[in-house]
């Protein structure tokens, strides 16, 4: 359920939960970025992540664990090697709380608060 935070550099009022913040902060790095698209296509080990993004194994790994603390990947063990796979829940709920922000926003377009 989204908690209304008030943004301290507007003071206006947004309807994301800590979750969504998250989730936002997690993607917005191009790099983390990166890794979700590729992720969306298969599951990788940091092997093939290091291989198709050529960052660096330690710099990788600090992203990964953002990721997955964010909830939007998970690790499978697979013998000596560390697999991850996207969980499309996680992305499926940002996308449907963009949608209805953008259905606000187009809602709101007429809308004019007056000033006092």
């Amino acid at each position: 359920m989204p908690s209304r935070r008030s943004s301290s550099r507007y003071g206006q009022y947004m309807l994301m939960s800590a979750t969504t913040d998250e989730l936002v902060r997690a993607i917005a790095d191009p790099l983390r970025r990166q890794i979700v698209e590729l992720l969306a296509k298969e599951q990788l080990c940091t092997c093939h992540l290091v291989e198709l993004t050529g960052a660096r194994q330690t710099n990788l790994s600090n992203h990964l664990r953002v990721l997955r603390e964010a909830g939007l990947v998970v690790t499978e063990p697979a013998g000596r090697y560390t697999y991850y796979r996207l969980r499309p829940e996680a992305l499926a709920s940002l996308a449907n709380t963009l949608t209805e922000l953008a259905a606000q926003a187009r809602d709101a377009q007429q809308t004019r608060r007056p000033c006092s």
